[in-house]
């Protein structure tokens, strides 16, 4: 009985760490997220700006940009608490999270939260690309070559990625 009462508190002390491992991880990656997100909503508004004719395909990239870093943002937390093995944490941040088609149409297969985040994301990988998609593409191409038009945004993310890079999760 003594035994049981000197293992119950380490016991509970080591779930009570990974627990707070799991969420600390679980909000770096969700800034990962809001920080390419935003990213993706000022790289549009810089191609957007310089043509207006881009707004309707700026909105679908965008749309289906936020479908995939929605679906990421659910599977790292998923498989954090379910399968770690998935999430690469000792690698860097973008690269914690590889969900291939096939796996993405698994996922959509499942009916709960995770499955239906999948499904939005599987079904915008099948759809059609937009009538400006290529148009679209050019643009970024052209905007990416010419530092200039984005340095703003760009130095922002960046920075913001070295800090969540910077964060330490124990």
């Amino acid at each position: 009985m003594k035994l049981a009462a000197l293992i119950l508190p380490f016991a509970l002390l080591a779930t009570s760490a990974q627990a707070a491992n799991t969420e600390c991880l679980s909000d770096k990656y969700s800034q990962y997220v809001d920080a390419s997100l935003t990213w993706y909503e000022e790289l549009i508004a810089i191609t957007v700006k310089k043509d207006p004719n881009l707004e309707s395909v700026g909105d679908w990239f965008l749309k289906s940009r936020k479908h995939h870093f929605e679906l990421n943002r659910a599977a790292v937390d998923f498989y954090l608490k379910n399968d770690p093995s998935k999430v690469k944490t000792n690698q860097s941040i973008e690269s914690w999270l590889q969900l291939d088609q096939k796996e993405i149409k698994s996922l959509s297969m499942n009916d709960d939260a995770l499955g239906k985040v999948a499904k939005i994301t599987f079904d915008d990988r099948q759809a059609p690309p937009h009538k400006q998609n290529y148009e679209l593409r050019s643009a970024f191409a052209d905007i990416l070559s010419h530092p200039k038009e984005i340095d703003a945004p760009l130095k922002a993310y960046n920075k913001t990625i070295t800090q969540i890079s910077d964060i330490s999760c124990k």
